[in-house]
């Protein structure tokens, strides 16, 4: 079974890696990685499958690849 995460994602952040829930649902990312050449989307998807406990490989980014918004598809 598989779910479609909302995120959104603050690369180079001090505050990170963490994870906040908003109150519309989706999630905050926080991520020490900066946004070049898809290291925060790497940085987001290894903390994604730590927060959910499954491996990085169940983690997919499916939309926002240069967005700061994203969706991700993660098998639980």
């Amino acid at each position: 079974m598989s779910t479609v995460v909302r995120a959104t994602i603050k690369p180079n952040s001090r505050k990170g890696p963490l994870v906040e829930t908003l109150d519309d649902g989706s999630l905050q990312l926080y991520v020490r990685a900066p946004a070049v050449e898809g290291k925060a989307n790497k940085a987001a998807i290894e903390l994604l499958a730590e927060y959910y406990g499954v491996p990085k490989s169940a983690v997919r980014l499916i939309a926002g690849t240069t967005s700061r918004f994203k969706r991700f598809e993660v098998d639980i």
